[in-house]
């Protein structure tokens, strides 16, 4: 109301979106039609079509966006995961952890993506089994897990090297490892979530990096 009372003020106008912003936003639509339609007709039966449509948007404003339906189904999974893997390596480089504590909450991570997560777990079986037939595709993801590998290589160096620890680890090795363990225990808790309790993957992750610090020293016998 005015002061006065003689009208009612009249409502401000939405504030008209930057490009940048209005752009993320298409995205963000696109993602989320994509999501629903990936998961309901697969990534064979789904069309870049009927993900348009569900989103509201023209398939021209999909292909501005994104380079196709790979591209799409791609950065989908990419931004289905991020927050998981954002969080696992904030822990993993938080230096006033103790091992024990690190261990604790990626068993957390471990347990919430595989029991919560299912949409991503469609989305990873479906891209796998596409890429394994699609040279390029499966090397973008090849590089995908490289930069994952490297990041968490220059994380477990960086630990390590704190704490004293040699440096004659593999830590490329390791991180190798410590990411095939995590979604190969995931996988693994999604078809029977008694194989892999809440405490498995920090415990397997104990013996792993015990093993790791006698890498370098000669076999005995």
């Amino acid at each position: 109301m005015s002061i006065d009372g003689d009208a009612p003020d009249a409502e401000a106008p939405p504030r008209r979106l930057t490009r940048a912003e209005a752009k993320a936003q298409t995205r963000a639509r696109l993602l989320d039609a994509a999501a629903q339609v990936f998961a309901r007709k697969g990534f064979g039966g789904a069309s870049v079509d009927e993900i348009a449509e569900t989103a509201g948007y023209s398939t021209g404003a999909l292909y501005s966006n994104f380079g196709g339906k790979d591209e799409l189904f791609m950065e989908l999974l990419a931004s289905r995961t991020r927050f998981r893997q954002e969080a696992a390596v904030a822990v993993v480089g938080s230096g006033d952890r103790t091992l024990e504590q690190v261990r604790a909450e990626l068993n957390r991570i471990l347990v919430e993506f595989a029991d919560e997560d299912n949409d991503v777990a469609l989305l990873q079986a479906e891209l796998w089994l596409y890429a394994i037939r699609r040279p390029e595709l499966l090397e973008q993801l090849a590089a995908r897990f490289r930069g994952n590998r490297d990041a968490l290589t220059e994380l477990l160096a960086g630990r390590a090297q704190a704490r004293g620890r040699s440096e004659e680890v593999p830590f490329t090795d390791l991180a190798t490892v410590v990411l095939a363990l995590f979604q190969g225990l995931v996988q693994l808790r999604r078809t029977d979530p008694e194989l892999v309790p809440p405490e498995l993957y920090g415990t397997a992750l104990r013996w792993l990096f015990n093993g790791a610090g006698n890498a370098s020293k000669p076999d005995e016998g």
